[in-house]
């Protein structure tokens, strides 16, 4: 019988399990281990929470979970409460499958300041993560300046422009709605160092953009190039663009009913975060596109702000034993393999890129390496070595069933119209379960 530890239960995790069960069946056992109480990872605290529509994913993850030889392990910290070596003595391969959940943030003047956040913890604190639930960010001031052209900028200047009427059916998080609804924000500046053409933003969340009851998206015509230039494009590149073109054709006429100007700064590198034990600006050099980079100019000028999100990337845990490459943010691996009897999957893997189904061809091949190398496995103890050593540490561990019973406490005390009201504390989860 192999036996099979992963270490996180985002989507690697679970698209790693599931290849394990097509490619042995019956002939395997999967344990995953989280340090949450509960399951998901970046589909319960990372996606955003007004789409809902992507978080159904966890259903193809909870089928997993109610199979006869995976289990969920949660509220266990590799490191904390056993070691990556004492996986491996239990295990015949431990796979980590612990994603990206650090900020990676670019170094600036002023980044310390309060009100200035990365995009981990901006995100964690309106979606519930325990780790960022008490952030508590300011949002009394005029203007909010969001670092970064991709997804996750969008969805952090999308969740700040939205009235409380708009999250409707989303599962935020009430402390955040509230802080929300009283928020005095009257300009969201996006700040990118190259121009349209190189965005990383997808056409969808760009034009959810055009649909916001408070907020208007502004363009500045000069930042364009030749539309004719459009053509070179890839099909969903071009559609975002024509979505920013569309941006700059609003006439001003129709932004006077719109409370907040969404602005998009094009060719824009931020320098510095100005301000006297508080942020109160941003120094943003001027660029140009050499080669498709983004070269300085030397000019310079400020943006007012009294909020900054950094949204530029995210970076692995390291875990102590573990090759670790600090320049990319991950472990150390050759295709998967990091040591013998030790992988990585997804971002831990690859770093941050891709999207959640990219992770799930990342778990198949992870597990055809695995099948090469332990063969029918080596008699380990596997979950039932960890259930021992966990009695004796005293180790409150949390299961499937003690999920759903979070779940469904979570969905019995949601808002009206949310389908949940998330536990932010591990207190309260461990509670909810039942468990002492």
């Amino acid at each position: 019988m192999r036996q099979i530890a992963i270490v996180g239960s985002g989507p690697a995790g679970y698209y790693t399990a599931e290849a394990a069960q097509k490619l042995w069946e019956d002939d395997v056992r999967v344990d995953i281990f989280d340090c949450l109480p509960v399951p998901y990872g970046l589909i319960r605290t990372g996606v955003a929470p007004d789409h809902q529509s992507i978080k159904g994913v966890s259903r193809r993850y909870e089928a997993t979970s109610l199979s006869q030889n995976v289990r969920f392990i949660g509220n266990v910290m590799i490191g904390r409460d056993i070691s990556i070596a004492e996986l491996q003595d239990l295990y015949d391969a431990v796979v980590l499958a612990t994603g990206a959940p650090n900020d990676k943030l670019p170094g600036l003047p002023g980044e310390e300041f309060p009100n200035v956040f990365g995009s981990a913890a901006f995100v964690g604190w309106y979606n519930g993560h325990p780790t960022f639930a008490n952030l508590d960010p300011d949002l009394s001031g005029n203007t909010a300046v969001v670092i970064g052209n991709g997804n996750v900028a969008l969805d952090v200047a999308r969740i700040l422009a939205k009235t409380r009427e708009e999250f409707a059916g989303s599962d935020i998080v009430t402390h955040a709605l509230e802080s929300l609804d009283a928020s005095k924000l009257e300009h969201i500046v996006i700040l990118g160092r190259r121009g349209p053409h190189q965005i990383a933003m997808t056409p969808k969340e760009l034009g959810e953009l055009a649909h916001l009851e408070r907020a208007c998206p502004r363009v500045d015509p000069a930042d364009l190039p030749e539309e004719g230039e459009d053509a070179l494009l890839e099909p969903g590149q071009r559609k975002s663009v024509t979505h920013l073109r569309s941006f700059a054709a609003i006439p001003e006429a129709m932004r006077v009913d719109k409370p907040i100007d969404l602005d998009f700064d094009f060719f824009a590198s931020p320098k510095a975060i100005l301000g006297d034990g508080k942020v109160e600006a941003v120094e943003v050099e001027r660029t140009k596109l050499e080669n498709n980079r983004a070269v300085g100019t030397g000019e310079t000028y400020t943006i007012p702000a009294s909020l900054v999100v950094i949204c530029i990337g995210y970076q692995t845990s390291p875990i102590e034993g573990v090759p670790f490459e600090e320049n990319a943010g991950r472990f150390a691996n050759d295709e998967g393999r990091i040591l013998p009897g030790l992988y990585c999957v997804g971002w831990a893997r690859r770093g941050p890129s891709g999207t959640i189904g990219t992770n799930r061809p990342d778990g198949f091949s992870v597990v055809e390496k695995i099948a090469e190398d332990i063969g029918s496995g080596a008699g380990k103890a596997g979950g039932d070595g960890f259930e021992k050593l966990a009695a004796q540490r005293g180790l409150n561990f949390v299961e499937f069933h003690d999920w759903q019973k979070i779940d469904e406490a979570e969905v019995q005390r949601a808002r009206e119209g949310a389908p949940r009201e998330k536990f932010v504390a591990v207190e309260e989860m461990i509670a909810a379960a039942g468990k002492d």
